[in-house]
């Protein structure tokens, strides 16, 4: 079985080069020929340091005096196979590094690429150390042994070469190479398929350790305030401890292979000795092909490790390889249309959805999945506000994602002006529709930079219009350097309501026909909130025609909507005014005042802005159960 499974890594090993070869054909075609240019001249050099000792050192010591022409002939003879190494080195460490290099970093932008196709539902299901890893570690191992590979095949053709020649010169001489490089190779493939297992488990252990690194880090506020640094310590150090040993299981392997491959080369050098020393004595071979086969040999030991290496890298890069194919060859990627709507349109746009079913993938494929909307139907009319209420786990978010098409319905459709979304362009999606999500998220760049995005057309006017009308303006004008202000990472110089606030002017900046907030405002004072909310309704100058779909948590948000949308177990159970929904929808108005007070509470305990979100209480639903997560 573990013979089996050795073969099958060495099979999969060669693949996984062969498609190297094939990405890069003619690089490594360069350093191929570096390699084998090297190989001929070692085996030249063998047999010009031969004729030197037996032509030129052996005649010399017998007369008692140096012939300088044939000196001067061998040193020139020997520097010019120098330098013609020397050009066969710097041709194949180049070619090889160049190869690698770009390999690495193709694959890098095509894993990255793929991680921007995928689904967010595919997302949820990986973690984000795994997906670092799979974009680093794992496309740096997946292409490791490319390095050594051009000296492998140099070295092949070389040794086909050494052969060669020992038959030219002499059978038995010839013999003992037919031992002793089998048995150099034999000795490599036992290294790699003993190495395979422990080269495999470390890469995987590599993916762990940077997963609960991420975590940990990710997780610093969490971590920190709930007094968890010394388990999660423990948790990390657990795992480094996995990979340490499995790190040295892999040291302890080269420990007692390394020393075999050194020894064998040298064994051979001997055993030619030996059985030079008879055949010269028999006249078979003359002192200048001894010297010269004992002097290959002694050449051969490096380059012939050359294989060895490749060999002992191939387990690691097939634990690459597959890591990183199962980013690339997975599925689910959104398709998109060719429909495309009327970048200068400057009416608002109508959100309509249509008996929209939706569940989420389960984590594992056997597990059924999670069934989050059903008959879902509502229209948001152009240039209107609806809000969308209901209680933790009724599908809120769920709704504001399918809207911007984060993800498609199981069944029904979500329409922009009366086109199923699934028929458009990206490009056209995206120039009509912006979002913004519950947390906010800004990048470690300036002000200017996270509200434009280098999206074409977006300047400072357009820039400080966005921040007025996202009512930052104000706090973005007293920062240090204004735009140019770095907000550090996530914004961690910028308070929640702050970085709230760039969030919508990102969005905003883009001029948007339809906006959905996802609770988009908590972190935000409740009159600042009124203010952003009465800005967007009034079209202006400075303020584009925009529906809004807003989902709302507070009394005023939602009474300054046009029609609420009342949703219980991802359904639509009642709609209307926000006095028509309190005065007939006893569960709504329960709803709503739960969140009053829960923010008056919040506010009496650390004042206005102390809490980011209003406390979301679990309504016991229709069914009796209590949903806990808010899909």
């Amino acid at each position: 079985m573990a013979s089996r499974a050795s073969r099958d890594v060495l099979r999969r090993g060669l693949s996984v080069l062969g498609l190297a070869i094939r990405e890069q054909p003619r690089i490594f075609a360069v350093a191929v020929a570096g390699s084998v240019v090297f190989g001929v001249m070692v085996i030249a050099s063998a047999y010009v340091v031969g004729a030197v000792v037996g032509d030129v050192v052996v005649p010399a010591v017998a007369r008692g005096s140096v012939a300088v022409g044939a000196l001067a002939a061998a040193a020139a003879a020997l520097f010019g196979l120098s330098v013609l190494r020397v050009v066969g080195i710097f041709g194949r460490r180049l070619g090889a590094g160049f190869m690698q290099f770009r390999l690495q970093a193709a694959y890098r932008r095509r894993v990255t690429r793929r991680y921007l196709d995928l689904p967010l539902s595919w997302h949820q299901r990986n973690a984000t150390g795994t997906l670092l890893s799979n974009a680093n570690s794992d496309v740096e191992a997946a292409w490791h042994p490319i390095a050594p590979l051009p000296f492998a095949v140099g070295t092949l053709v070389m040794l086909v070469g050494a052969i060669i020649s020992l038959f030219v010169t002499d059978w038995a001489l010839a013999l003992v190479g037919l031992a002793v490089f089998p048995a150099l190779f034999t000795l490599n493939v036992v290294y790699s398929r003993r190495m395979a297992p422990r080269q495999q488990r470390a890469q995987r252990l590599r993916a762990e350790v940077s997963g609960i690194a991420h975590e940990s880090f990710d997780g610093a506020l969490v971590v920190k305030t709930m007094g968890r640094e010394a388990q999660e310590t423990a948790r990390f150090a657990a795992r480094t401890g996995q990979l340490r040993d499995a790190l040295i299981s892999v040291g302890r392997l080269r420990g007692l292979f390394d020393p075999l491959l050194e020894t064998l080369p040298s064994l051979g050098t001997l055993a030619v000795l030996v059985v030079g020393a008879v055949r010269l004595r028999q006249g078979a071979i003359t002192v200048t092909e001894l010297v010269s086969v004992a002097f290959l040999f002694t050449v051969l030991a490096f380059p012939v490790r050359a294989i060895g290496w490749v060999l002992a890298e191939l387990p690691r890069s097939v634990a690459g390889w597959d890591r990183v194919r199962r980013v690339l060859d997975a599925t689910g990627e959104m398709s998109y249309g060719d429909v495309t709507l009327d970048p200068a349109d400057p009416r608002p746009a109508t959100l309509g959805f249509a008996d929209v079913h939706f569940a989420y993938e389960p984590a594992e494929a056997h597990l059924p999945g999670t069934q989050v909307l059903g008959e879902v139907t509502f229209t948001v009319p152009a240039g209107r506000t609806v809000a969308l209420v209901g209680p933790t786990g009724a599908g809120k978010s769920t709704i504001a994602s399918l809207a911007v098409r984060l993800v498609d319905a199981r069944s029904g459709t979500v329409t922009l002006d009366g086109v199923d979304v699934r028929r458009l362009t990206a490009g056209s999606l995206s120039g009509t529709v912006a979002l913004v999500a519950q947390v906010p998220f800004v990048f470690d760049d300036t002000v200017r930079a996270n509200i434009a995005l280098d999206r074409p057309g977006i300047g400072d006017e357009e820039v400080w219009a966005a921040l007025r009308l996202a009512e930052a303006d104000g706090f973005v004008a007293a920062l240090p350097d204004g735009l140019d202000t770095m907000v550090g990472e996530r914004g961690a110089s910028l308070s929640g309501g702050q970085r709230q606030r760039l969030t919508l002017a990102r969005a905003l900046a883009g001029r948007p026909r339809l906006l959905v907030l996802d609770d988009a405002t908590s972190a935000v004072d409740p009159r600042v909130e009124a203010a952003i909310l009465a800005g967007l309704r009034s079209a202006g100058p400075d303020t584009p025609a925009t529906s809004i779909l807003v989902v709302a948590y507070r009394r005023a948000t939602i009474a300054l909507a046009d029609e609420v949308i009342y949703l219980e177990q991802g359904r639509v159970v009642a709609r209307g005014t926000h006095p028509e929904l309190l005065a007939t929808v006893p569960g709504y108005a329960d709803l709503v005042t739960a969140y009053e007070q829960a923010e008056a509470e919040g506010e009496q305990a650390g004042g206005p802005g102390g809490r980011s979100r209003p406390y979301e209480p679990v309504v016991p639903l229709n069914s009796g159960l209590d949903v806990e997560v808010d899909r």
